[in-house]
């Protein structure tokens, strides 16, 4: 008679629900120290666009029930709870070009782009 056991692997830690490059987190600190002070950013995903999805970011005074608190950089956003799973592991940026500016994600959990990049799809 054999036995055999079975051991279980350890879990793989989750990447961060978001994090902020400096660029991102320096916009973000301007932003709330003036015409948003006292406000929160929050993002999440709403159906639009081409692809399907779009990044929707409002200004909020408070967290509701159905936020996740992000903090990194020392600065607090909230990501709305329906976009989480679309949003884990997404860097948010901030990104100045010739005729623009603005944030931008880098989400890993997309699959493609519409050509006018305002959408995407996982």
């Amino acid at each position: 008679m054999s036995t055999t056991t079975q051991t279980r692997r350890p879990a793989r830690p989750l990447p961060p629900l978001m994090t902020l490059t400096e660029a991102a987190a320096e916009r973000l600190r301007t932003l709330y120290a003036k015409g948003e002070q006292g406000k929160l950013l929050r993002i999440g995903v709403s159906t639009k666009g081409c692809s399907g999805l779009s990044y929707d970011m409002s200004w909020t005074d408070a967290p509701g029930p159905g936020d996740e608190v992000v903090t990194d950089k020392g600065l607090t956003v909230l990501v709305d709870r329906r976009a989480s799973l679309f949003l884990i592991g997404t860097v948010m940026d901030y990104e100045t070009k010739a005729l623009a500016s603005g944030f931008t994600f880098v989400n890993p959990n997309e699959k493609g782009r519409c050509g006018c990049g305002e959408s995407f799809h996982v």
